[in-house]
This record gives C-alpha cells, structure tokens and sequence, in this order.
C-alpha cells in the first residue's frame, strides 16, 4: 500500500559518493535550468509586463533627468486608456525605432492651445506648477482639435522638448507604457502616479 510518501530522484546516500566529475555535472545541470527558466520569466516579463528603459535628454525635466533608469508598465493600456497627467513612454511618430518620455496634456475630443506659453484644454488655462517658470516656454498657437485614438503629449521642459508642438497628436497604438518608478539613482527613486493638471 502506497503512503504518500515521495521517493527522491538521486537517493540522499548516492551524491556523496558519486565522483567529483559526477557531482559537478549535476550541479551545472541544476544551475543551467535554474537559468533557462530565469531567462524564460524575465522574456515574458519584459515582452508581456514591465521594460526597463534609459532617459536620453533633458526633455523632462525636472521631473526626469538624463540617464535616470525607468520601470514601465507595458500592461496599464491593456487595462485602461492614457490618461491626463500620464507620464508614458511613445515611439517618436516621424521615427518609431526612437523610443521618447513625455506627459500626456490632452485626450481624444479634447483642444488645445497655447497663450504665451501656458497650456489651454478646453479652453481652460491650466496650472502647470511641475513645470518650473525658467523652464516654460512662450509661445502662442492656435486650438488643435485632438481626434479619436490621438493624445497630446509636451516634455515638461517646455523650452527644450520636441513633442506634440512639434510633430502633432501621437496615435494610441504608439503610446507604449505608463513611467511605473524612476529606480537610480537611488537617492531619487519614486514611483509616478498620474498628476493631473486642474
């Protein structure tokens, strides 16, 4: 009658008194497939879930600043839609292999506009106060109508950024992943939650 009980593979007496030659072999065998499913998990991880990523530039700041090391969470538009206030990762529309980090500043169905530098969404001027006053810029453009399965995106470094300004609403489908946690430097690790503008 059986007990329940499990017999080992390699009985608990025979390791020791296999041969060096013997016990080393195990022992890579057992570190090779410890690898091979960590490789497996961390592709999944990263094609499915989250991606580590590197800032080039000075576009965000100060809420981002050059070389600072990213997490973003590829599964939150797989949930919901971007959202106003959203610091995303987007491939750049007139260059998709060049991966960006800006701020989502207007939906689908929203206007916008700019007087004398200051953002305005449906006709409301909006307080920026992450954007530092040396940092804003001036300009003054005409309401853009922002279409279905498009959003508005600016760097929050207004004077130094290309972004929406530039080169228009961004489709949804190049919105890649929401900023999850800024980890090195360590001194300035966070993680970031939409702020939205009132």
């Amino acid at each position: 009658m059986s007990t329940g009980s499990l017999k080992p593979m390699i009985a608990p007496d025979e390791f020791p008194r296999a041969s060096p030659l013997r016990r080393f072999g195990w022992e890579v065998a057992l570190w090779l497939r410890t690898l091979a499913s960590a490789a497996v998990y961390a592709t999944l991880i990263v094609t499915f879930g989250f991606q580590i990523a590197r800032v080039e530039g000075r576009s965000m700041e100060p809420t981002l600043h050059d070389q600072d090391r990213l997490v973003v969470n590829k599964l939150a538009y797989q949930l919901h839609d971007p959202k106003v206030g959203d610091v995303v990762m987007l491939l750049h529309p007139n260059k998709p292999g060049q991966s960006l980090v800006k701020r989502v500043v207007a939906s689908p169905g929203d206007t916008v506009a700019f007087r004398n530098g200051v953002l305005v969404r449906n006709g409301i001027a909006i307080d920026e106060s992450y954007v530092p006053v040396d940092e804003r810029s001036f300009e003054t453009l005409a309401a853009v109508a922002i279409p279905e399965g498009f959003y508005f995106v600016l760097g929050d470094h207004r004077n130094n950024s290309s972004d929406s300004r530039v080169f228009g609403p961004v489709p949804e489908k190049y919105i890649r992943g929401r900023i999850q946690i800024r980890w090195w430097p360590v001194a300035a690790a966070r993680s970031f939650e939409p702020q939205v503008p009132n």
